[in-house]
């Protein structure tokens, strides 16, 4: 059957349950299990696996493949770090209280847990292979482009083909075809895969006498995971509700969002790239088995405060804030700044 997503609770101890965040966090690894990190050996990397909480087949996938160990743990720490920052101003902020109750129904938030997990998965083990991490893959090296004696692949571009095809397997198989909620969450899965595909490009860096560029150096390179979080809010933003309906024609039960009450217009399949979701969300306004609700978090007045308090109103209160000011250039090497404080205004939901 097809997983829940690779976030947290299969590694509970690693998260906190809310992170400040900012938008300049560094979205890559653990302490030491940065890039630079050889691929664990022997027991190290089995007693890694059994760590892990997947299925019995993952964990089979997982023990013959070292370095992948590091790489779902990295995956993890990167699908939650992008999923709280992009929801950081939402009722929900996906907060790790109530994820499991979550993940058994068929929310849009649900549809975004599994699209991001699958995209945070994706580009972690693509990332992993150009760095060195994994044994059994290396860096791109089929560009496909029309004139490829003309270009000379010197860098270690990032390996998305490997990515894709290793995790298609280690994804699957999916549930049954008459599984509504299976569906869904594969076609979700799915969406967050494309995703991170859309976003490889071609990079190229010229050799020559005088920037002449008689040799291209260039590889594959994926975009960073911030944007990929940023085309998934987008596609959340536009999610589609979907019900089941049987494909005649191939005798199996297919995705079908509904015309509109009075629309002449027919049914139509989702597209591609829609998250599609079965049920309406709660307001996530109350504490409940699907989050911690709203009460204590910080809004902006003008801006959030409105709909994140639910109309419960907000408190003010008055801290102080040190900061480096007045800096200035000393010869030769250094910059030497005065310490200011100002005052700043918070504002946090009432209970």
């Amino acid at each position: 059957s097809l997983p829940p997503p690779l976030l947290p609770p299969f590694l509970p101890s690693y998260f906190p349950s809310s992170l400040p965040l900012t938008g300049r966090e560094v979205l890559t690894p653990f302490p030491g299990l940065g890039t630079d990190a050889a691929p664990a050996q022997g027991d190290a990397h089995l007693k890694q696996c059994d760590l892990l909480k997947l299925s019995r087949r993952q964990k089979q996938l997982c023990r013959r493949e070292p370095g992948l160990a590091e790489t779902l743990r990295d995956a993890a720490h990167l699908g939650l770090l992008e999923c709280q920052f992009q929801f950081r101003h939402e009722r929900w902020d996906c907060s790790l209280e109530g994820r499991m109750g979550l993940l058994k129904r068929g929310f849009k938030e649900t549809a975004f847990l599994y699209a991001v997990s699958s995209a945070a998965l994706t580009h972690a083990l693509a990332r992993a292979c150009s760095a060195g991490r994994m044994e059994r893959c290396t860096c791109d090296d089929s560009p496909g482009l029309e004139s490829r004696q003309a270009w000379q692949w010197g860098v270690c571009g990032d390996n998305l083909k490997y990515s894709t095809k290793f995790l298609n397997n280690f994804l699957g198989p999916k549930r049954g075809s008459k599984d509504l909620r299976a569906r869904a969450d594969a076609h979700n899965t799915h969406v967050g895969m494309k995703a991170v595909k859309s976003g490889l490009r071609t990079t190229c860096k010229c050799h020559g006498v005088s920037g002449s560029c008689a040799v291209r150096t260039c590889w594959k390179q994926l975009s960073p995971f911030r944007e990929t979080g940023q085309v998934l809010k987008l596609r959340y933003d536009s999610a589609v509700k979907v019900s089941s309906a049987t494909n005649e024609a191939l005798g199996r039960l297919e995705l079908w969002v509904p015309a509109r009450p009075g629309s002449p217009a027919k049914g139509l399949v989702p597209r591609p790239g829609d998250l599609v979701y079965m049920e309406d969300s709660p307001s996530f306004c109350r504490p409940s088995k699907y989050s911690p609700g709203t009460a204590g978090r910080v809004c902006s007045r003008e801006a959030s405060c409105s709909s994140l308090c639910c109309g419960r109103g907000y408190d003010t209160q008055s801290r102080l804030v040190a900061f480096s000011c007045h800096c200035q250039v000393q010869w030769c090497c250094y910059v030497e700044c005065q310490q200011c404080v100002q005052e700043e205004l918070v504002y946090t939901c009432k209970p």
